[in-house]
């Protein structure tokens, strides 16, 4: 990995917080990551660790939740640039998942961004912590191949049974009998009916073309 010159974050920032290339005029930047535990909601000793492995800039979640979704891990990521190294504490702060962890290992990967984890002495700059994530790879990969198996299986085993995959209808035999019904009635509108449903109009049309007309037509007929 290339090195580049120092770049500024708005974050938590350490003054010493790079690890100076004596043989360039570069350095090579240490990015931060913590998130609390369910535990544990301080990041206090997770932040202590960081700070002294020499993170430049640490990112703090606020508080640990199971949403997939977590800013300041996003901002950690984004904040990285070809040749730094992220930094976490334990690997389950980085991830709750194989998959999720497979995913971000091919991401830093693949823009050349180094990872430790200061627990377990996994550095993806070491022969073995490399040997270490490419197992990882390897496990998410096999956890891919069973849930497709899985997902087949569920399928053949449906069509056995005469059932098609994907989503139940949105109304059944028994909801549309009960639509007609409430059409037949011209004081009630096809919006109250849709509504009274759990359906969108549109829904409802697909269910029952030409609506109201085509009832009356029916009943006419």
């Amino acid at each position: 990995m290339a090195p580049r010159p120092r770049k500024t974050v708005s974050c938590f920032s350490l003054p010493f917080g790079s690890c100076y290339d004596e043989f360039s005029e570069y350095f090579l930047v240490f990015v931060g990551y913590a998130r609390p535990s369910n535990r544990d909601q301080s990041s206090g000793v997770q932040l202590n660790a960081l700070m002294a492995a020499g993170c430049a800039t640490v990112f703090v979640e606020k508080v640990s939740g199971a949403q997939r979704d977590r800013p300041e891990l996003k901002a950690a990521l984004q904040s990285t640039q070809s040749g730094d190294t992220l930094v976490v504490w334990k690997l389950d702060r980085l991830a709750r998942s194989v998959r999720q962890l497979v995913e971000t290992l091919a991401d830093l990967r693949r823009r050349h961004v180094g990872l430790k984890v200061l627990t377990q002495e996994l550095d993806t700059d070491t022969a073995h912590g490399e040997l270490i994530f490419r197992v990882f790879e390897t496990v998410g990969e096999f956890e891919r191949e069973l849930n497709l198996e899985r997902s087949y299986a569920g399928l053949a085993v449906a069509k056995a049974l005469g059932r098609r995959g994907g989503r139940k209808p949105a109304m059944g035999p028994a909801e549309i009998k009960r639509a007609k019904a409430m059409l037949m009635d011209l004081s009630v509108t096809v919006e109250e009916v849709a509504r009274q449903m759990g359906v969108q109009p549109s829904t409802l049309y697909r269910h029952i073309p030409g609506g109201r007309s085509s009832l009356a037509q029916i009943a006419g007929g």
